[in-house]
């Protein structure tokens, strides 16, 4: 059966009101996680409360007891990986192991500019994750002192301490579709692959080849969880499905088009179903509208 989670953007106004409320209410209502940004402002030229990733994970650890939640994702453009890997051992353990640690290479370039980050180009941009990923892994996995040198990163024989209560600390996902660079990341460090808004046809045929990577490094296919991000547009009622539609300018068919999850009841479902027989195992629906939380509570009944 397809599980279905819940993605917020936290650069788009989240607060620490709104961040409890949608917490609470996401566990209430049966949805099987919560997943977040982790961006300081939007590429865009509008700039809107944004509350820190790790903080807001920390809290929410401490303040549920079911759902899983973690980043989608955080990058090692501004995200240290030695850092990334103490804060994420922690929060998981705090927790009882239900993070799971979403880690990128880092895209929007405003944010970057704005606050002194270097993103870099395309190809180091990748080495660097590449390096970061090595890190992170080595941290959290080994239970032995660990060196590696590196361009971006150096470790002299380090250990992280305590050790994860979870064996090999928390579950690591490797986010996007690229054939080149992020697929093969999958295959060698990954949990789960989750991709962005792809249609059934297309997310089918990138699922297969992963398999394919998967049989050949000698790893078990079913050993990496296939999950996708995808934006949800959902009302209430009609009125309020109508409003979301005028507001992004797009009939449902366009944004289905697009790859989004968008509708009635049953054109989301049917929608979902297809998802499911293309082989996708969980899916986290992009929720924009920070205070709608009843239409969060409609779609839980429509879909759960």
């Amino acid at each position: 059966m397809l599980e279905i989670a819940i993605m917020i953007e936290g650069q788009n106004g989240l607060t620490w009101a709104r961040w409890q409320k949608i917490v609470h209410l996401v566990e209430e209502l049966g949805f099987v996680g919560l997943y977040r940004s982790d961006h300081f402002t939007n590429s865009n030229a509008v700039d809107l409360e944004s509350l820190e990733l790790w903080t807001s994970l920390t809290w929410l650890a401490c303040n549920t007891s079911r759902i899983e939640f973690g980043p989608l994702v955080t990058p090692f453009s501004f995200r240290h990986p030695v850092f990334t890997a103490r804060m994420a051992s922690a929060v998981d353990d705090l927790s009882g192991g239900r993070l799971t640690l979403g880690l990128g290479a880092g895209w929007q370039e405003r944010e970057h500019h704005l606050f002194g980050f270097d993103l870099l180009d395309i190809k180091p941009r990748f080495d660097r994750f590449e390096e970061g990923m090595e890190v992170v892994t080595r941290l959290l996995q080994s239970d032995q002192p660990v060196t590696f040198e590196g361009h971006y990163y150096q470790l002299r024989g380090a250990t992280l301490l305590p050790r994860s209560h979870r064996q090999g600390g928390p579950r690591i996902l490797v986010g996007g579709d690229g054939e080149k660079r992020t697929l093969p990341a999958v295959v060698q460090y990954a949990h789960e692959w989750n991709c962005v808004m792809l249609l059934p046809e297309v997310f089918a045929k990138k699922n297969v080849l992963l398999t394919e990577m998967l049989s050949a490094a000698g790893r078990d296919p079913a050993s990496v969880r296939r999950s996708m991000m995808t934006s949800c547009v959902f009302g209430k009622d009609e009125s309020a499905l109508n409003e979301k539609l005028s507001a992004r300018k797009r009939t449902v068919v366009e944004l289905a088009a697009r790859g989004a999850v968008a509708g009635s009841s049953d054109q989301v479902k049917e929608q979902l179903h297809r998802l499911e027989e293309a082989g996708l195992q969980r899916i986290m629906l992009q929720w924009l509208d920070l205070d709608d939380l009843d239409g969060l509570q409609a779609l839980a009944k429509a879909v759960l």
